[in-house]
C-alpha cells in the first residue's frame, strides 16, 4: 500500500493488511481455479477466526463464562454465529455446503438415468424436460442460468460443449483432477500452513522462534532462473541426504523418553519464479506488481 504525496505514511495496520492481502491472493487464485465460491471459503475463514480467538482466550487462563462474548468482540463475528461455530464437533472444520457447480457435477455422475454403459451420458444442451443439460441445471438451482453453469464447467475442464451437435459431454468423473490430487492439496495445506505458522510466530514473538530465510532477485532471464532452480534441487538432495538419517536417529533415540518427545518438525525448501510482465493487469512499467517482500528471519 503506497502513500501518495502529502498523505500520512503507512501505519502498522496498513502494513498488516498488505501482508494479509499478499497471503490471500494465491489462495483466492486456487479457489477460483477449482470452483470454490466465496461463501464456501468464508465459512472456513469464520471457523479459523473463532478457533484462533478461542485458543487465545483459553491460553490467557480466562474463565469459560462469557467466552462467546469475548470471541465475538475479538473477531467481529456476531454471537449467534460464534455459538454455532464453537458448538461444532471437537473444534474440527465442518464441511461447508458444496458449490452449485459441484452439486450439478455430482448429480450428473451419480444419477443412473444420466449414465449409459457405466459412463456419464452426453446431454443435449437445451430442453426443459427429460435428459438435457438445461433440465439438469434447473433441477439443481433456479438462481443461476444453465448457460452460466455450462461455461463454468467448461472453464474448469470438467465438461465440453460440442457446437455441431449442441450436446454437452462430461470429461471427468471426479470433480478434482485425477491422480494424486487429494494428496497434492494435502501437502499444500501442510507445507504452506506450517510455513505460515512459522512466519506468524516470528512476527508475533519477541525473538524469532523458527528459521525462515529467503533471497530475492529480479531482472533474470528464463535460463538464469533455471540455473537457480537447479541449484536449489542440488542442495535439497544434499539436505535430505543429511537430514533424514538425523531425524530417524533422533526419533529412535527420543522414543526412550516418550514423555518429552511431543514435538514435530517440518524442514522444507522452495523456489518461486514469476514474470510480472505476463501477469494479468500488469502495465509493463516494471513496477506493476506492488508486493511487499517480507524480511527473512
Amino acid at each position: 500500500m503506497a502513500s501518495s504525496a502529502g498523505s500520512s505514511p503507512p501505519t502498522d495496520h496498513d502494513a498488516l493488511l498488505d501482508a494479509i492481502q499478499s497471503v490471500l491472493a494465491p489462495l483466492a487464485d486456487l479457489a477460483v481455479a477449482k470452483g470454490l465460491t466465496f461463501a464456501v471459503v468464508e465459512e472456513s475463514l469464520k471457523q479459523a477466526f473463532v478457533r484462533a480467538a478461542q485458543e487465545a482466550q483459553l491460553a490467557q487462563g480466562l474463565p469459560a463464562h462469557r467466552l462467546v462474548s469475548r470471541i465475538s468482540a475479538a473477531t467481529g463475528i456476531n454471537r449467534r454465529e460464534v455459538t454455532r461455530l464453537t458448538q461444532s464437533d471437537a473444534g474440527a472444520p465442518q464441511p461447508a455446503a458444496a458449490s452449485v457447480v459441484s452439486q450439478l457435477f455430482t448429480r450428473w455422475i451419480s444419477d443412473k438415468q444420466l449414465r449409459v454403459r457405466g459412463k456419464p451420458r452426453a446431454l443435449p444442451r437445451q430442453g426443459d424436460e427429460g435428459m438435457s443439460f438445461e433440465a439438469l441445471a434447473r433441477s439443481v438451482t433456479q438462481d443461476v442460468h444453465p448457460r452460466t453453469l455450462l461455461d463454468e464447467l467448461c472453464r474448469l475442464h470438467l465438461a465440453r460443449w460440442d457446437a455441431e451437435t449442441d450436446t454437452v459431454h462430461l470429461l471427468q468423473e471426479a470433480f478434482a483432477p485425477r491422480g494424486d490430487w487429494q494428496r497434492m492439496v494435502a501437502f499444500l495445506g501442510d507445507n504452506v500452513g506450517d510455513h505460515l505458522h512459522a512466519a506468524v510466530d516470528n512476527v508475533l514473538l519477541d525473538e524469532p522462534a523458527h528459521f525462515e530465510q529467503a533471497v530475492f532477485a529480479q531482472g533474470l532471464s528464463e535460463d538464469s532462473v533455471e540455473q537457480v532452480r537447479a541449484l536449489a534441487r542440488k542442495h535439497w538432495k544434499a539436505l535430505v541426504a543429511e537430514a533424514v538419517p538425523l531425524l530417524e536417529q533422533r526419533v529412535q533415540s527420543d522414543a526412550e523418553h516418550a514423555e518429552v518427545a511431543t514435538r514435530r518438525v517440518r524442514l522444507g525448501l522452495f523456489t518461486y519464479h514469476q514474470d510480472p510482465a505476463q501477469t494479468p493487469g500488469a502495465s509493463g512499467s516494471g513496477d506493476a506488481v506492488p508486493r511487499r517482500l517480507p524480511k527473512g528471519k
